[in-house]
């Protein structure tokens, strides 16, 4: 079986990019220093008239808790309705209790609403309280894979969280190992934890191409895009 490589991308031109260099799926986010919100409606319709591969944009409103009201719940709810329409494979979503269990109910509904669009249920997860209860409370919403970092912040780091996963989940739900995942511990990574879809942003931050910058600004201005030669070196890793 081959390994899936996602990769996270922040915004038009890198999607583009991310595209043409052997990723095999992305995700679609804005805000990265958020870690990532809902796209705007333009990202979104550009990228599904000029992408090929599957895109799996990320539903979350706001960054912050995966704890939300019922206004933050409707707007999910229209974000799914909208990426539905727009041809999307899937999405990327999750949401939590006050007390750090899976919100089964409305994660349930919104599996349900998604319709034939693939669901994730993001790193919301690695904040949730007793990782195994979880994964069967996620398994039981009908969600198809989990994005994971072992509930640490660097997945190499939460490999053997990740590993029991993958074992505990016994082929009824992927599991995806995601931050920090780069070309010089991706292979390691998939042969320790058995994960057949594995996630990284690829992110590399680019020096603003503007000639004009106002001194009395006094900032640095830098881009969020994709190291394209990264991406092809986590690639040619995970089918050596």
């Amino acid at each position: 079986m081959s390994v899936l490589l996602e990769i996270a991308v922040f915004n038009i031109e890198s999607a583009i990019l991310t595209a043409a260099s052997g990723a095999d799926r992305l995700e679609l986010c804005e805000n990265p220093y958020d870690g990532g919100t809902t796209p705007s409606y333009g990202f979104l319709k550009t990228a599904s008239s000029n992408i090929s591969i599957p895109v799996f944009p990320i539903i979350r409103p706001r960054g912050g808790d995966f704890l939300y009201s019922n206004n933050e719940f409707k707007q999910i709810c229209y974000d799914i309705e909208l990426c539905k329409d727009l041809g999307f494979k899937g999405i990327v979503c999750g949401i939590l209790l006050a007390d750090g269990s899976i919100d089964y109910k409305r994660t349930a509904q919104l599996v349900a609403l998604a319709g034939n669009m693939q669901f994730t249920f993001h790193r919301a997860f690695d904040r949730a309280i007793q990782p195994l209860q979880a994964l069967e409370t996620i398994i039981e919403t009908g969600a198809n894979r989990i994005l994971t970092s072992g509930q640490v912040p660097n997945a190499f780091d939460g490999k053997e969280m990740i590993q029991q996963l993958v074992q505990k989940a016994n082929n009824r739900i992927l599991i995806m190992p995601g931050s920090g995942v780069r070309s010089n511990n991706i292979k390691a990574l998939q042969s320790f934890t058995g994960a057949q879809e594995l996630h990284s942003s690829a992110r590399v931050l680019v020096k603003s191409s503007m000639h004009f910058h106002p001194n009395a600004m006094n900032e640095t201005i830098v881009n969020t895009f994709v190291d394209v030669t990264e991406i092809k070196k986590m690639k040619s890793q995970l089918i050596s």
